[in-house]
């Protein structure tokens, strides 16, 4: 007899949690393509033609003093004939010297370019987050994740929320 109304019992209890379980809100998540918003939104695009200009200003630098190199290594076998011992063990111990000098200006300003970089990435990636946690929050989203970190093979495009992301990011950005 117990059995018979345990039975019913554990088929109502499982129901119970069932229901409540299908009743339960959507989950709501979010993607952002961090690369997409880097391409197309207003601060990656001043970000780029930023570093592509410095870029430009640093090879123009380096370009120049590669010139003088290979003009000094010009005069020295120019002249080297007619140059004492001493005078063509000197010239070519500056010619050395000017060319490490070159490959050490190369390092700096390779170096210079990463770092800048860095920088700028560091503050868009910091505005995003900013942006998203506030999106997220204002709009119910449970998780936002970024697309090429997360490891995101496949997402549906009604997840994706990167261009709304990039318009929000537009405006502040406008405003500053």
């Amino acid at each position: 007899m117990k059995k018979s109304i345990i039975v019913p019992v554990i088929l109502i209890v499982a129901a119970m949690f069932t229901c409540s379980a299908f009743a339960a809100d959507a989950t709501k998540i979010g993607v952002v393509s961090f690369e997409k918003i880097v391409k197309e939104s207003s601060a990656g695009k001043v970000m780029q033609k930023d570093l592509k200009a410095k870029l430009d200003e640093l090879q123009a630098k380096l370009q120049a003093e590669e010139k003088r190199v290979k003009d000094m290594s010009v005069a020295l076998e120019r002249e080297a004939l007619v140059l004492s011992a001493e005078k063509k063990l000197e010239r070519q111990r500056e010619l050395r010297d000017k060319a490490d000098d070159l490959k050490k200006m190369n390092a700096d300003y390779t170096q210079e370019m990463k770092i800048l970089q860095n920088k700028r990435m560091n503050q868009i990636q910091k505005d995003v987050f900013d942006i998203a946690n506030t999106l997220g929050k204002a709009k119910g989203y449970v998780l936002i994740i970024e697309k090429k970190v997360a490891g995101v093979i496949y997402v549906a495009d009604k997840l994706d929320i990167t261009d709304e992301v990039i318009k929000e990011y537009n405006s502040i950005y406008a405003k500053k």
